[in-house]
């Protein structure tokens, strides 16, 4: 009770104290659609315009068609959630509601709302979140099936309430009842207390005080929600004062400080002008709650929803990040063995980030639905069929939002500067510390203004290093065969009886084949081919230095950038011969680098998904050891954005400057974004939709950060990224646009749009769109070699 004796000033101080321990400068919200189910209700309370009679209105319940032409809707605008409000057991009280549900097939209103949630997520992907009130523990069961979370609000505890004097659900035995079954059935659970209604402040502390030991038992509660209490003309309640200011965020403020940490706190931002918000934000809230662009908030439809860019702007005001959730908050989303029914595992991972938070990239999220494909040849061997998402994804053919390019700043053209975590760690990257996981990770999570920041101070450190030439190589891939006998979930382009892909032709080529194609892309200009492949059931380690030797035969000046560790690894294996030995003979052989494919992301807790049975963490970084040992050059990748968070492209990233410091034979670092398309993995439902925008940028400008002084260069993939991509991330960081991939089949096997090949004048446009000057290179970074024309037929 001594919080209640405590200032409202000081009040608010702990209170933003504790919310920047537990949220740093994120504030969220969900972006939603509100359907509201019925409006007809059991209960009668005195601050109620939601609630009507069945003679106000032309149906008791939004017909099938009615809610899904909502959720389409919403989806079509770029929401996440699927708000579901009604009112408690009208069937109880109305004839007419009986006999609608009774005429429809259903037995209940929970009946119609399961069903109708069920259809909103399969057709739509919205996220279904229930607020159905205080229904019964098998009702709450049911409900978690097909909504990944719930919601009630207490209210008060308070019980001679005059507000709900004509509500017999309102009674502090059944809300509370309510809370606790949500928790016993893991349910990730939204709450909180209305202000205003007649209670005192020391009514609102206790109502807190059972909200947080109900936490404490089930860990359930992921937001509890301060109300403001607004009279509304028509209702009993209508000639009352309306919940003052300050009481509201003294309430916030001391839900903040009785939660437990973990427990998010929200306040409507509709329920207050727009002047106030700050005043909402310094009082500890840390999420706006649901805010749709769609539809009105039809409990309060006086108090229409404020713009998101009138959110951004309060937020960014109080030196805050404004960041789109899912319904289920993140750190339940990320545990879903415990929180989520099976059947709503995949729904949640398709709508989310690497941080389990809501997807950013502007546009809509339809749920994929494929065929197989006909005449496959090098691309996909699944379409997509139905309606087509219209957000930004690696590999599709759309431009990414601008997050680099534009000067941060608000609506008013004030410029937005950035506090809290990020801050810190680009002022200690500015005075010229290492970054080490913890840092890698907190810029990992900037947000918002905290992007742009992070892409500055990385072309400021790019500039430094390599000045601001961008690079390119010309270059054919040889892709010798698309058989394997691995099983890596995320590859759609490896053939055969292990393989996860649905059909397709396997095929080999000859040695006169890549001999043929090796002189066709010195006639193009080519100075370099890359070759990879898969493992071949009939390939012992000499197929690699024949290979090699073909292509030196043919050209003799063409640089041979191949194998990849695990192609080199499994080659010395099948001979019995060590690495050092073998990767000695393939240079003899003409070998002159590694691609670091293979390594997908270099920890062993992530490759037990992606690829079990491949070379492990230290079986890469020992293959690229033993290449530097013997002078063999290579380069650094990463697939990002399927099943992996923030912490492991960390350790991927500091593991590999680890042993540049040790070797120092790292020509370049190359982010992968994931392609989801038509990767098993996601086929299969077991991963993302690859990486956002705002995660890909953050890829590029933090391994930036992270390998200054010792990996120079920075590649974009514009097979991946797209040239709008590319150029953005000209400035955040890149200074390499890769090579001009003649055939390159990989990402096309995995759904990719972007083409084949790209010329150097396309590239050298590229980066004069950007303001620089693009340049050819040799694959180690020298001056572009010239090789004269072949002057032999092959074959």
């Amino acid at each position: 009770m001594s919080l209640l004796d405590l200032s409202t000033d000081e009040l608010m101080r702990r209170a933003r104290e504790v919310r920047r321990s537990a949220t740093g400068t994120r504030v969220t919200y969900s972006p939603k659609v509100f359907i509201p189910l019925t409006r007809l209700c059991r209960d009668r309370c005195g601050y109620c315009t939601f609630a009507t009679a069945p003679r106000h209105i032309s149906s008791p319940y939004l017909s099938p068609d009615e809610v899904m032409a909502i959720a389409s809707q919403g989806a079509e605008a770029g929401c996440h959630e699927a708000l579901f409000t009604l009112g408690e057991a009208p069937e109880e009280r109305y004839a007419e509601a009986r006999d609608w549900l009774s005429a429809h097939g259903f037995s209940s209103t929970t009946d119609y709302l399961v069903a109708m949630g069920a259809r909103v997520l399969e057709e739509t992907g919205l996220l279904p979140h229930m607020n159905a009130g205080a229904v019964s523990r098998d009702d709450l069961a049911r409900l978690r099936e097909v909504a990944p979370s719930q919601g009630m609000m207490v209210e008060s505890l308070r019980p001679d309430l005059a507000a709900h004097r004509g509500a017999p659900d309102k009674t502090p035995e059944r809300r509370l009842a309510t809370l606790e079954a949500a928790g016993e059935l893991s349910i990730p659970f939204t709450t909180g207390i209305l202000v205003g209604i007649g209670e005192s402040e020391p009514d609102r502390l206790e109502a807190l005080e059972a909200i947080a030991e109900s936490h404490r038992r089930h860990g359930h509660v992921q937001e509890v929600i301060v109300q403001n209490f607004l009279p509304k003309v028509g209702t009993e309640m209508r000639h009352s004062a309306p919940c003052p200011p300050e009481d509201h965020v003294r309430a916030i403020a001391l839900a903040r400080l009785a939660m437990p940490a973990d427990v998010h706190v929200q306040a409507p931002p509709n329920l207050s002008d727009v002047d106030q918000l700050g005043a909402l934000l310094d009082a500890g809230i840390d999420d706006w709650g649901g805010v749709s662009p769609v539809t009105i908030d039809h409990v309060n439809p006086e108090r229409p929803w404020p713009a998101v860019a009138t959110l951004r702007e309060a937020t960014e005001s109080r030196g805050l990040a404004l960041t789109p959730r899912l319904t289920i908050y993140a750190e339940y989303a990320a545990d879903p063995d415990r929180w989520l029914d099976p059947a709503l595992r995949f729904p949640v991972l398709d709508r989310s980030d690497a941080e389990s938070l809501g997807r950013d990239d502007p546009g809509a999220t339809w749920p994929e639905r494929h065929a197989a494909a006909a005449n496959v040849g090098t691309g996909a061997e699944v379409v997509q069929i139905g309606r087509r998402s219209t957000a930004w994804y690696s590999g599709a053919d759309t431009h990414p939002p601008s997050l680099v390019e534009e000067v941060a700043q608000r609506p008013s053209g004030d410029p937005v500067s950035i506090a809290g975590a990020v801050a810190e760690v680009l002022a200690g990257v500015r005075a010229g510390q290492e970054v080490g996981e913890d840092e890698i990770v907190t810029l990992f999570g900037a947000r918002g203004p905290e992007v742009p920041a992070v892409a500055a101070v990385a072309d400021e450190l790019r500039r430094q290093a390599v000045g601001d030439v961008v690079t390119y190589v010309v270059n054919r891939n040889i892709n010798y065969t698309n058989v394997c006998t691995y099983r890596c979930t995320f590859c759609g382009f490896s053939k055969g009886p292990l393989s996860l892909n649905l059909r397709g032709a396997p095929y080999l080529l000859t040695l006169d084949d890549i001999a043929q194609r090796t002189v066709e892309a010195a006639e193009r200009g080519a100075t370099e081919v890359c070759l990879q492949g898969g493992i071949h059931p009939s390939f012992d380690g000499d197929f690699y230095v024949d290979v090699t030797r073909a292509v030196k035969q043919a050209v003799p000046e063409i640089h041979v950038h191949g194998f990849t560790a695990l192609e080199v690894t499994e080659g010395a294996r099948r001979l019995g011969e060590p690495l050092a030995s073998y990767l000695t003979r393939l240079k003899d052989a003409g070998l002159g680098s590694l691609p670091g494919t293979a390594a997908e992301i270099l920890d062993d807790e992530v490759r037990a998904v992606l690829c079990p049975d491949k070379v492990d963490t230290e079986e890469w970084l020992e293959a690229h050891r033993t290449a530097h040992s013997v002078g063999l050059r290579s380069n650094i990748t990463i697939m990002f954005g399927s099943v992996e968070r923030p912490v492991h492209w960390a350790r991927h990233l500091l593991r590999t400057r680890d042993l540049q410091k040790e070797t120092g034979g790292f020509t370049e670092f190359v982010p992968l974004p994931f392609v989801h398309m038509a990767a098993p993995i996601y086929l299969k439902r077991g991963a993302r939709r690859g990486p956002t925008w705002r995660e890909s940028v953050l890829m590029h400008a933090v391994a930036r950060i992270a390998y200054r002084g010792l990996v120079d260069n920075i590649q974009a993939s514009w097979v991946k990224l797209g040239h709008g991509g590319a150029r953005q991330l000209l400035a955040a960081g890149v200074n390499d646009l890769g090579g001009t991939l003649m055939d390159e089949n990989i990402s096309r096997a995995a759904g990719a749009a972007h083409g084949q090949l790209v010329t150097p004048e396309e590239l050298r446009a590229l980066a004069t769109t950007a303001g620089r000057v693009a340049v050819q290179r040799s694959t180690l970074y020298a001056s572009a070699p010239h090789i004269p024309a072949p002057r032999r037929e092959v074959g």
